[in-house]
C-alpha cells in the first residue's frame, strides 16, 4: 500500500487516547497522531504561564486556539508578538525561535498540526538579539 492508496480507511483518535507529547516548560502538549511527515495534537497553557524558548525544527506549525489566550514571541530577541484567541489561527514557519504564553487569566489550548519532518521540538535557549 501506499501513502495514497485509496483503500486505506479513515481513523479516529479518542480525547482518551492522547498520549504526552514533547516537554517543554510552562506548557503540556498532548499527541494525537505523528507520522513522519505530520505531527498533530492539543497544548494546554496555565493561565499567566510562559514557555521555554524553543521551535519546531523542519515543522511548519499551525495552531487553532480553542479556548483562553496564546501569545507567541519571535523574532530578533523575541520582539515580534503575535496574541490569539477562541477561533483564531496562528502559524509558526519552520525553524522560527518562539516561546508561548498565556497572558489571560485562564488556561488556554490549542489544537496543532505541523507538517514537515524530523523531531517535532528543539528546546533552546532564546533567540538571537537583532544585529
Amino acid at each position: 500500500m501506499t501513502e495514497h492508496d485509496p483503500a486505506l480507511p479513515c481513523s479516529r483518535v479518542g480525547a482518551d487516547e492522547l498520549r504526552p507529547g514533547d516537554p517543554t516548560p510552562g506548557m503540556s502538549r498532548r499527541v494525537a497522531l505523528h507520522t513522519e511527515t505530520m505531527w498533530s495534537g492539543t497544548v494546554d497553557t496555565d493561565a499567566g504561564a510562559v514557555s521555554g524558548w524553543h521551535h519546531h525544527g523542519e515543522h511548519d506549525t499551525t495552531l487553532y486556539i480553542v479556548s483562553g489566550r496564546m501569545r507567541l514571541e519571535s523574532g530578533p530577541g523575541g520582539q515580534s508578538v503575535v496574541e490569539a484567541g477562541p477561533g483564531d489561527f496562528l502559524r509558526v514557519p519552520a525553524g522560527a525561535i518562539h516561546r508561548e504564553s498565556n497572558p489571560g487569566d485562564e488556561a488556554s489550548r490549542a489544537v496543532i498540526v505541523r507538517c514537515g519532518s524530523g523531531t517535532p521540538t528543539i528546546n533552546v535557549e532564546g533567540p538571537a538579539a537583532r544585529a
